[in-house]
């Protein structure tokens, strides 16, 4: 009898080092994001309603079934904007690698001079797959702040508050973060970008990537 309480005890021992054993090769093969602002709750986010390059509606619809990097910027930047999206586009191909249903949204945060045919070229330049993305300020700033971004619109001869109606040469300060969208609709993560003094701040593309495999296969 005790022969077979013994057998008993030594079978439960190895099934649950076997377990054990699984659940750390699991842990193992599944590490946490080590660079992104990875969420354990992915962030809901509220309905809206922008447009696209092409003039049509883009709602949380299109952000369904696909890993959304959403970068905000605007045509007229100088340094921050050309470079993400170029850098965007030297690894695009990795990007669908990793997840084939993967995209990129540019959104615009100055709607006054970045129409839809502007945004169109603009994008276009950069990768045909991409889109931008543009709506009035009413709607793009609760857009905005919903996935924990902020932009304000500044200029050096005037008041931030009268900037865009009287100078057409105001810029817009804006995050050189990137917000990433799970298939499911929400916030999943912010990549953020490496500041050093004098340089202009930009997000590294390989912890982006590995980041990014991280995130994906944790979300399947």
């Amino acid at each position: 009898m005790k022969k077979i309480i013994y057998g008993i005890i030594a079978l439960l021992s190895i099934s649950a080092g076997a377990v054990g054993f699984h659940l750390i090769k699991q842990t193992k093969q599944l590490p946490p994001a080590e660079y992104a602002l990875h969420y354990q709750q992915a962030r809901p986010i509220a309905a809206f309603t922008l447009t696209d390059e092409l003039g049509q509606s883009f709602n949380n619809s299109q952000l369904l079934d696909k890993w959304s990097l959403v970068f905000f910027g605007y045509t007229s930047c100088p340094d921050v904007c050309p470079i993400t999206l170029q850098n965007l586009n030297f690894i695009y191909d990795e990007l669908t690698t990793i997840a084939s249903n993967s995209q990129v949204l540019l959104v615009s945060v100055d709607p006054k001079r970045d129409t839809t045919e502007k945004l169109a070229q603009y994008i276009g330049y950069f990768n045909k797959d991409f889109k931008a993305l543009r709506a009035e300020h009413d709607v793009l700033f609760p857009f905005a702040r919903n996935l924990g971004m902020m932009y304000a619109i500044t200029s050096k001869e005037v008041s931030k508050e009268n900037a865009e109606e009287e100078d057409e040469s105001y810029w817009v300060d804006h995050s050189s973060s990137l917000v990433l969208i799970n298939p499911a609709g929400k916030v999943a993560a912010i990549f953020k970008p490496e500041q050093e003094v004098g340089a202009v701040p930009i997000i590294d593309n390989e912890k982006l990537l590995s980041d990014y495999q991280k995130i994906v296969a944790l979300y399947k």
